[in-house]
């Protein structure tokens, strides 16, 4: 079995979407299908999807979305990590430990739990570690520059992309979300979204001028547009 298969059929057994997701409009490719395997092991820019599988979460509350992407992220990049008691001490990231004081100066746990972040709270949890986020706002990319500023990270090792959506603009449930991004399919022009809400939804395929539209949508907190962030150690 191919490796990036072998992958695939892992991520699928063991992850909690098998069998309790809610349905996937017609828009969209599941992973989980004959479909959306195969445009992942056609895919020539796929460098981040064995890296973030390998890390794959599922967001311990609704809101914690943009932890989890951060905490998959983070292992993904190898960053120094704090001990983890719970898993034995052993020093990885968890939606528990992550929090630093940085991090809790500009928004709790508690506070997060309740309200979630926006993207700059994602950029500004991210850089209190050694990482860079570049953000790109999606009132400010077209959708040529959405795709190649994307699409070139997922031909690159050790960076990664975190996308802030509209649920909605996609056709599925709730609002806005984050989840990080792992495979380019040129051509059939669609992004992976690993979705750290499991529960949910799998990982699905999605159209790049939908998803640049969704990320353009605008966030009634931040009185900005939704957008991605592009991540990378310093």
């Amino acid at each position: 079995m191919p490796a990036l298969a072998f992958l695939v059929g892992i991520s699928l057994v063991s992850g909690r979407f098998v069998s309790k997701t809610l349905p996937v409009s017609s828009n969209l490719i599941p992973l989980n299908s004959t479909e959306g395997e195969q445009l992942l092991l056609t895919s020539t820019a796929q460098q981040d999807y064995l890296p973030l599988s390998t890390y794959f979460v599922t967001q311990k509350n609704v809101a914690y979305c943009g932890i989890a992407s951060m905490v998959m992220v983070l292992n993904a990049l190898s960053i120094p990590a704090p001990a983890a008691p719970e898993l034995g001490n052993t020093h990885t990231f968890t939606q528990d430990n992550v929090f630093n004081d940085q991090m809790r100066q500009i928004r709790s746990p508690l506070e997060l739990s309740f309200r979630g972040m926006t993207l700059d709270h994602l950029r500004q949890f991210l850089v209190s570690y050694s990482v860079k986020a570049d953000v790109h706002y999606g009132s400010d990319v077209t959708l040529d520059e959405f795709r190649n500023l994307v699409s070139k990270n997922l031909q690159e090792p050790n960076n990664f992309v975190v996308v802030n959506y509209l649920r909605q603009a996609i056709n599925q449930k709730q609002a806005g979300h984050i989840s990080p991004v792992a495979a380019y399919h040129q051509l059939s022009d669609r992004f992976l979204i690993l979705d750290v809400s499991r529960y949910k939804y799998p990982p699905v395929w999605v159209r790049a001028e939908e998803l640049w539209k969704a990320i353009a949508t605008p966030d009634s907190e931040s009185d900005k547009t939704r957008g991605f962030a592009l991540v990378s150690a310093k």
